[in-house]
Formats: structure tokens, C-alpha cells, sequence
């Protein structure tokens, strides 16, 4: 991680800590060197619904045109949905302005290249690089040479019909419910699955820049089951706020995350001879359930650290296909490049249907270990490594646990939080000795 950039692009307290005038500068490098001197160049510029989302809007395309590089507008869409329009529009690149499921005080910035793929570490070094030396020396044309603002009307309905023709068949019978986190696919998922013929019930699906994330979406997935279980749905889908994430809920209400969607998706896809080299990328977050479930299913796990970006530069280097994240950043390389809940949402009903199985019963495909995660809240978490207390404490609750468990302890890329996790085979122990650690952590760090 930098001074700016986290794991997943620059986040901060709009106006505060993510200031307009920040994201003018942040944008206006970042667009300059993904334009690489093309004098047609251009960027897709997307957002969430967050209020903050106008304010910053209007100053990253500022920083963009004041180059001479014209901008395509989506307005509100999903960050997977920003990818996709680069792709198709033959951009330079693209920007997603969103905090994804961060509160609403929040937002964010997030970079792609013109293959739809985040930054390189490298690439991330060098705007900051440039941002702290503050290198006025870029171009700045003037008359008709500025660059413009083309509004993309239908991005939307592009990004639907996209997802539509990666499915291939038709969700006839089938009754969802889906929860929007009242943010950038507010209006996308309960089209989509309608579109397809599926009976929707939709929660969260307004666009209200005040209530995102709030109570609601992937992080309260409460919300979903008691809907799912008042209506006798075959199961539920509860995205993030700019949903590139999917927590799904089976019939009988159980929370299924990205770990088990992995082995249900990634086990339908190698039965079918579509999972290149039999393996699910996957990070040192996802439950060890996943490996014994792997080896009773003849697949393999492929191990990188915390972060979809990470997932993805091992897929595109080693040459896999499918993997992501137990938060369900879910990651199908051959229609998209980032972790897409609408897209995974669309695949696991695609098993559901296919199998003509229960969610409940796909779900036991793998059994989760006992899993606890504790955050600590610190003034800054780059310490955390360096600190004897600290290490003495973890190695204390490592010794305990032995073969049985694990101890993984890592600073937040997006929060200012050091996020411990335990398993273990005793979930109430687990609890108390991760308290102990975080409240050591706490101690020296706050």
C-alpha cells in the first residue's frame, strides 16, 4: 500500500480526507499516464450513488478534460459495470468513484487500465510519485483542444444486456430476493432478473445517496433472509454499494458467502471442463472448509494475499479462470475483470437451475470452519509488524491453537483497522482469544 492508494484504489472521508481538489490532481495524473500521448484519447467515469458521488464527479472530469481527454459518462452504475464500457468503447481507461461498502460518509477512487484491469502496484507508485512532487508540467490545452463530456445514456441497459448474454437460458420458476444497498445497482439487478423471468422481490433499490450501505446490502445480510423467508423465496442476493460483491442466502435463510458460492460455481464449472487447471483462485482470508472441500472434489486452491486485485494478477499470470474473495468479490475471467455480484448472482442461480438443487443443498458442497474475525480500530495500522508486544501476542494465541487453527493478522487496505482472524475448532474460545489480540492491538495502536 501507498501514502494514497489501499488495496482497492483511495478512500477517505469525502471532503475531508478525499477532497475535490485531491481527486482533480489524483485524476488528472492517473489520466495522463493511461492515455500514454493518444491524441483521441478517452476515459469512462462512473459512480455510486453516494452524495459526495456529484461533487467528486465533477472534479475528476475537470482533472480529466483539462488534459485534452475527453470523458464518457455512465453516471450511477456498478464498478464492474465501468470495466466493461472501457472495453467496449475502446477507452484508455476508466474511473469508479465509490467507497464500495463503506459508510456513506465515505468514497472513493478506483483506476482502470484499458483492459478493464486495476492498476499495477507500480503504476499506483508512479501517480503518487508524480502527485507528491507535484509536477505541474503536464499539458494543458487550450480552444478546441480541451477535452469533452460525451453522457452515455444507455450505459445501464448495455451493461444488462451484456450480463444477459453471458447466461444463455432463462430464470422461468424461480423467486429471488434482492437486496440493492440503495446503491449502484439499484436499478440493475431487479431488471436483470426479471429480464430473465425470474419473480423478484426488491429491497434497498432506490437511489438514495443518504442510506447506502446503511442497515442494508452484503454487509447485513439479516435484511435478506427475513424477506426470503416471508415470501418463501428459493433464495436471496444482497450486493454492496457498488456491487461488485454478492452474499447470497439460501431457502431456508442460511448466509452462503463468497467462499461456498466459489466451491458451488467453481464445482459446477470443472464438472462442465470449464475451470482452467481445475483451480479456484482464492486469498489467505477464505475458510480452510474450502481446502477439504477442494480435496473431496478434485479441485485445486491457489493461495494470494488479501485484495481481488491480487486474485486477479495471479489468474491473468498463472493462467486460471475463475477465483475471488469470502467478502464475494467473485472474479469470472472470461466475461469480466473485476469481482461483479450481478454476474456472480446470475451464475449461482445458472447451478441452481441447472441442477434443479436446492441452494441449501449445493451449499453443503462445503462445511465451514469456525471463523471469527475481530477489528481493531487504530490511528494508523502501518505499525502493527514492528511491534513486540504484538507479535508476542499472536505467537501466544499460534501456540495454543497448534495444528488446529490458524492465527492471520493484517492491517486494512481501505480502513484505518488491523483485522484479526481466527480458526479454530471452538468457536467460543476462538472469540476470546481473538479479543485478546485486538485489545493488545488496540493498547499499542490507538
Amino acid at each position: 500500500m501507498g501514502q494514497l492508494f489501499g488495496t482497492d484504489g483511495i478512500r477517505g472521508e469525502a471532503n475531508r480526507d478525499l477532497t475535490p481538489d485531491l481527486a482533480l490532481n489524483i485524476s488528472r495524473i492517473g489520466a495522463y499516464l493511461l492515455a500514454e500521448n493518444n491524441e483521441k484519447a478517452s476515459l469512462v467515469v462512473g459512480r455510486d450513488t453516494r452524495l459526495s458521488g456529484d461533487m467528486l464527479e465533477g472534479a475528476i472530469i475537470s482533472g480529466i478534460t483539462s488534459l485534452g481527454i475527453d470523458v464518457h459518462l455512465a453516471g450511477i452504475i456498478s464498478t464492474p459495470g465501468v470495466p466493461f464500457l472501457i472495453r467496449e468503447l475502446k477507452a484508455q481507461g476508466g474511473i469508479m468513484i465509490s467507497a464500495s461498502h463503506n459508510p456513506v460518509e465515505d468514497n472513493g477512487i478506483k483506476f482502470f487500465d484499458s483492459k478493464g484491469l486495476k492498476l499495477s502496484d507500480e503504476l499506483e507508485e508512479k501517480i503518487e510519485e508524480y502527485y507528491f512532487q507535484g509536477k505541474n508540467n503536464l499539458p494543458r490545452p487550450g480552444g478546441d483542444r480541451v477535452g469533452r463530456t460525451h453522457k452515455i445514456d444507455d450505459a445501464s441497459f448495455r451493461y444488462i444486456d451484456f450480463l444477459k448474454g453471458t447466461f444463455g437460458g432463462d430464470l422461468k420458476g424461480l423467486k429471488v430476493v434482492v437486496d440493492c444497498a440503495n446503491g449502484a445497482l439499484y436499478h440493475i439487478a431487479p431488471f436483470l432478473f426479471e429480464e430473465l423471468g425470474a419473480t423478484v422481490i426488491s429491497l434497498h433499490n432506490c437511489p438514495d445517496g443518504e442510506r447506502i450501505n446503511v442497515e442494508c446490502g452484503s454487509t447485513h445480510p439479516e435484511m435478506v433472509r427475513e424477506a426470503l423467508l416471508q415470501h418463501g423465496a428459493h433464495a436471496g442476493f444482497t450486493f454492496d454499494g457498488d456491487g461488485d460483491r454478492l452474499i447470497a442466502v439460501d431457502e431456508k435463510g442460511n448466509i452462503v458467502d463468497g467462499d461456498q458460492i466459489m466451491i458451488i460455481c467453481g464445482n459446477y464449472l470443472k464438472e462442465r471442463g470449464a475451470l482452467q487447471k481445475d483451480t479456484i483462485v482464492a486469498t489467505v482470508m477464505s475458510n480452510l472448509g474450502m481446502d477439504l472441500a477442494a480435496q473431496r472434489l478434485g479441485l485445486n486452491i491457489k493461495r494470494t494475499r488479501v485484495g481481488d486485485r491480487y486474485v486477479l494478477e495471479t489468474m491473468l499470470r498463472e493462467g486460471y479462470n475463475f477465483g475471488g474473495e469470502q467478502s464475494g468479490h467473485i472474479i469470472f475471467l472470461n466475461h469480466n475483470t473485476t469481482g461483479d455480484g450481478a454476474l456472480t448472482a446470475l451464475n449461482l442461480a445458472k447451478v441452481i437451475t441447472s441442477t434443479e438443487k436446492p441452494l441449501s443443498q449445493l451449499a453443503e458442497l462445503m462445511e465451514r470452519l469456525p471463523q471469527v474475525l475481530k477489528n481493531a480500530r487504530v490511528k494508523s495500522n502501518k505499525e502493527v509488524f514492528g511491534n513486540e508486544r504484538i507479535q508476542e501476542a499472536i505467537k501466544k494465541v499460534e501456540d495454543k491453537l497448534g495444528e488446529k487453527g490458524r492465527v492471520l493478522v493484517r492491517p486494512s487496505g481501505t480502513e484505518p483497522l488491523v483485522r484479526v482472524m481466527l480458526e479454530g475448532p471452538n468457536e467460543e474460545e476462538l472469540h476470546i482469544m481473538a479479543s485478546e489480540i485486538t485489545k493488545v492491538i488496540e493498547e499499542e495502536l490507538s
